[in-house]
């Protein structure tokens, strides 16, 4: 067993910590194949924010915007057994759903693997713009 204490600003984080300041993307999206990508933002925020409706509102549509999600904000996600939105558009609504925190902290795992090269170029723009606004990201990609 390893044991450690995880400190942040000189304070010992708890696990109930992390999602007040961090956010996970798995490297399998797991969506909500009946909910819209701006549905299931909404989701998010509602239940991980306390903004009140039109900060909500705003949010939400600011992470449509900055995942280049617009096209596809108001399609079904689908999954196996309904058609839905593209892979890289998954990813980045998986990556959207857990920026809806506006987290300081971004974990991925292999958030470019099954894309094609020019989508995962777009993925890693992405979360280089996001390290240029402050956020600290940290992805395994091999």
């Amino acid at each position: 067993m390893v044991e450690g204490k995880l400190m942040i600003n000189q304070r010992a984080l708890g696990r109930c910590d992390f999602g007040k300041m961090g956010a996970f993307v798995q490297q399998d999206d797991v969506l909500q194949a009946t909910y819209t990508v701006r549905e299931l933002f909404e989701f998010a925020a509602n239940i991980r924010t306390t903004l009140a409706p039109a900060e909500l509102t705003q949010t939400v549509e600011d992470t449509i915007q900055m995942m280049g999600l617009q096209a596809c904000a108001d399609q079904l996600i689908g999954g196996w057994l309904r058609r839905g939105i593209s892979g890289g558009e998954r990813k980045r609504t998986s990556i959207g759903y857990e920026m809806i925190t506006k987290p300081s902290l971004l974990l991925l795992d292999e958030p470019t693997s099954g894309l094609d090269s020019s989508t995962a170029i777009r993925i890693m723009q992405l979360l280089r713009q996001q390290a240029n606004r402050g956020m600290a990201v940290l992805a395994t990609i091999h």
